[in-house]
């Protein structure tokens, strides 16, 4: 079972020893994803939707770079910081996602890298 990393010059390089995604056996595990913007690899406003917005903009790099797509994401995980943000959030995220949605896990956690209030990672097969 061979893996392998998969990158982009589309987002802002991870802040971490990770890489933004990992392919194996046809499975595309996206690391998580927060807001930062692709230029300046700073987080972006405050804004709980913006924010859900920008990810999704990033993680649709980052799975168009592992040859999927949104229709191929099969489970999504999200981490808020405060749960009461769940309905932008959500409201954003549904516009992305089509039926039959992904399986999806939303926890709420006491922090985020850079400060984030929103985090996604994603499975795409």
């Amino acid at each position: 079972m061979p893996k392998g990393a998969v990158t982009t010059k589309e987002i802002a390089p991870p802040v971490g020893p990770f890489s933004p995604a990992v392919e194996c056996d046809g499975s595309l595990y996206v690391s998580g994803q927060v807001a930062q913007d692709p230029v300046s690899g700073k987080l972006i406003d405050d804004d709980v939707a913006a924010q859900t917005e920008q990810i999704l903009r990033n993680a649709a790099a980052v799975l168009r770079a592992g040859g999927k797509t949104f229709s191929d994401v099969v489970k999504v995980g999200v981490f808020l910081t405060d749960m009461t943000d769940f309905q932008a959030m959500n409201a954003v995220y549904a516009r992305h996602f089509e039926t039959p949605y992904p399986a999806r896990t939303t926890v709420a956690v006491s922090a985020l890298p850079l400060g984030a209030r929103v985090e996604m990672d994603f499975l795409a097969r």
